[in-house]
């Protein structure tokens, strides 16, 4: 009988403690919000770490002074 523990790996009664947890923090009215924010901040995460951020289409800013 080994007790193995899986470092990462939330069983149903963690998922349903945090969920909970949360609903008590931020309440039911803030939920769908915060939700919102997370998933912006996701999405702009992972364009960054594939090349599409916004800062790829802007134009480059140059220095004038060493362009002299």
């Amino acid at each position: 009988m080994e007790n193995v523990v899986y470092a990462g790996m939330l069983g149903p009664g963690q998922i349903t403690l945090i969920v909970v947890a949360i609903l008590l923090l931020f309440g039911g009215r803030k939920l769908p919000e915060l939700m919102k924010g997370m998933g912006k901040g996701i999405k702009g995460f992972k364009d960054e770490m594939n090349g599409n951020g916004e800062d790829d289409k802007a134009p480059a800013k140059t220095d004038s002074k060493s362009e002299e």
